[in-house]
């Protein structure tokens, strides 16, 4: 790996860091660099895993003091995402290798979509976390089935656990946030245990996703948001689409 390469993976994680505590879907700028730069789908997907984990971590802390009065709750509703992600985790080790290279185009195609419908999804979520009761539905599943994908595969899981909450609970945007960024690191901490022990790792790459990811949580958490969504989320959008069209030709 040159220098340039460390460099590229280093701002891919960067971004990728800060988009996941602001939007969710990060993984749509990292996981299509490591593929350029030669990594197999699988080892891309277990370091891509693994080294976001530093952008989890920093971005939370900028939505410790928001948290510290949730303690039952987070206690209730953590177990399910360390679940669904040692499900996940296992399911992307169990499967053939053919079988991910076969539907990761599928989920970059999902995860692309949902980033594509997340300013209508996030002015709901705004209304719904208000004064309206939360429904009367499965949060427990959903956060189980949202382990489930993130641990397998993981791009847009935020916009999808930011859905689920809304669907469940009452209280801020902010307040959402917060919880969604601990449930997500808590998914990408247990699926990342699971394949340290039983997968091989790309070291050094993980290793720059971890430095870059958590230098972009850190500023994203502290400074807010500075590239317009709309630039942002149509480039990841756009990006997305393309990668998962041309992995599925490249699948024939």
């Amino acid at each position: 790996m040159g220098w340039w390469e460390a460099l590229l993976i280093l701002v891919a994680a960067a971004g990728a860091g800060a988009v996941n505590v602001v939007l969710g879907g990060g993984s749509l700028i990292t996981y299509p660099t490591l593929l350029a730069l030669g990594l197999p789908p699988l080892l891309a997907n277990v370091a891509n895993t693994i080294g976001l984990i530093a952008g989890n971590a920093a971005g939370l802390l900028a939505y410790r003091p928001l948290l510290q009065a949730q303690g039952p709750l987070l206690l209730r509703l953590l177990p399910f995402s360390l679940l669904g992600g040692l499900s996940g985790a296992i399911l992307l080790l169990t499967l053939p290798a053919e079988v991910f290279a076969a539907v990761v185009p599928l989920l970059i195609a999902l995860a692309s979509l949902l980033m594509a419908i997340q300013p209508p999804l996030k002015r709901w979520i705004e209304r719904r976390s208000g004064s309206q009761p939360p429904a009367a539905w499965p949060l427990p599943l959903g956060l189980y089935l949202a382990g489930v994908y993130g641990g397998y595969f993981g791009a847009a899981q935020g916009v999808m656990l930011m859905a689920i909450l809304a669907l469940g609970l009452q209280g801020s945007l902010q307040r959402l946030n917060g919880i969604k960024n601990l449930l997500a690191l808590a998914v990408n901490a247990t699926a990342a245990l699971y394949l340290i022990w039983f997968s091989p790792v790309n070291w050094p790459v993980a290793g720059l996703l971890a430095v870059g990811s958590g230098l972009g949580g850190w500023l994203a958490g502290r400074l807010g948001q500075r590239i317009p969504d709309r630039i942002l989320r149509s480039a990841i959008v756009v990006g997305g689409l393309l990668l998962a069209t041309l992995l599925a030709i490249n699948l024939r």
